[in-house]
């Protein structure tokens, strides 16, 4: 079983998949254009601009994804995962933008502020990128089997959440 979980930046999808993938045994899928930054030694929000310019960046990270997720019985968490991968559970975390800014300037070491405006340059870039490539409208989450909100939801609750939905797709 692949299961799919998609969520701007800060949004839990991570914290959920690796509590997910630790409970069912399965591997957890997490490429993400911060280990291609790392591995180019540039910072982030620069290689999201070269991703503006060249869409082999953004089809080549799909192709890599493709490949870790073929043996299948994983937790996918990326962005576009979702959409991307024949996935048998799609699920959509959620947060208002002062939760996701007050969890990753602890995460990413930034003031609040930075990671405010980190989050809104970093989702529109995604949304127009997404968009323009693929005709992907991250906002439209009528495919997915649920929408959670990880600002009002503890990650325990959420992971009993999707367990029932892992249970009711098996049958």
């Amino acid at each position: 079983m692949i299961i799919a979980i998609g969520g701007l930046t800060g949004s839990g999808k991570n914290t959920l998949g690796e509590r997910l993938a630790r409970r069912l045994g399965y591997a957890h899928v997490c490429p993400t254009f911060k280990d291609i930054a790392e591995k180019e030694g540039i910072p982030l929000m620069e290689l999201q601009k070269k991703a503006e310019k060249d869409p082999n960046i953004d089809l080549k990270f799909d192709e890599i994804l493709q490949e870790k997720v073929k043996k299948g019985n994983c937790v996918v968490t990326t962005w576009l995962g979702p959409w991307v991968i024949d996935a048998d559970v799609r699920i959509w975390i959620y947060a208002t933008e002062t939760v996701r800014a007050s969890r990753i300037k602890d995460r990413d070491k930034m003031s609040e502020k930075e990671a405010l405006k980190h989050l809104k340059e970093r989702d529109d870039n995604n949304r127009k990128r997404y968009q323009k490539l693929y005709k992907i409208d991250i906002d439209d989450h009528s495919e997915f089997d649920c929408s959670l909100n990880s600002g009002i939801y503890r990650p325990e609750q959420l992971e009993g959440i999707v367990m029932k939905i892992i249970e009711t797709k098996r049958r």
